[in-house]
């Protein structure tokens, strides 16, 4: 079920997004993982990310390519809940702007329709579900979220997506003013990654 190389066990992550892939390595580093990305497997089909809540899309995707990768496989369905939107862009967090935007793009297109909408009001939450699944159908699925306020304009050259507009109260800089070794401890996909570490220590011992 897990493919060995050398020392490492290979598992794959479901996503050709750079970005997170680099950011999810680092998490795990200190894990025995050789960790594959889509970008590994051309051939794969897209998986449609059409489930009403990150918990289902991350679940679908998983257990969809550990079928078809034949290796147990990590998946994350991510994005943006902003309070005054009614929880936008949520689930549609990377399509928020039409398929083939740009970071950029999505979220000057969040800070356009928050224009109106005062300091003091523009809450928001980061939340990331991540599923491990294995080819014999086996799933687990864990949460983590991070809680924040949308600024009004973009700050910050690290990181990727929604990080410029998303401030942090306690660390009074946005996501993507923080050094990468610092998201790494306190973002949603960290928070997500931790519980997960708990369930791959226990699959690779």
């Amino acid at each position: 079920m897990v493919k060995k190389k050398g020392p490492y066990q290979e598992m794959v992550m479901a996503t050709r997004n750079p970005g997170k892939l680099r950011e999810i390595k680092k998490i795990l580093a200190d894990l025995p993982l050789k960790l594959l990305s889509l970008n590994d497997f051309p051939a794969l089909p897209v998986i449609s990310e059409d489930g009403a809540t990150f918990f289902e899309n991350a679940r679908k995707k998983a257990e969809a390519y550990a079928r078809l990768t034949h290796r147990p496989t990590i998946a994350d369905d991510s994005g943006l809940c902003v309070e005054a939107l009614q929880g936008k862009p949520g689930v549609y967090s990377s399509r928020f702007a039409g398929e083939n935007a740009s970071d950029e793009e999505r979220y000057q297109k969040l800070l356009a329709e928050m224009e109106a909408i005062p300091e003091g009001q523009r809450q928001a939450k980061f939340v990331c579900a991540m599923a491990i699944a294995n080819p014999a159908g086996k799933v687990y699925v864990v949460e983590g979220e991070v809680l924040g306020s949308i600024t009004f304009s973009p700050q910050g050259k690290h990181g990727f997506g929604y990080d410029p507009i998303f401030f942090i109260p306690e660390l009074r800089k946005t996501m993507a003013e923080l050094p990468p070794e610092i998201k790494n401890q306190i973002s949603h996909r960290a928070q997500a990654l931790k519980k997960l570490k708990l369930i791959l220590r226990q699959i690779l011992a």
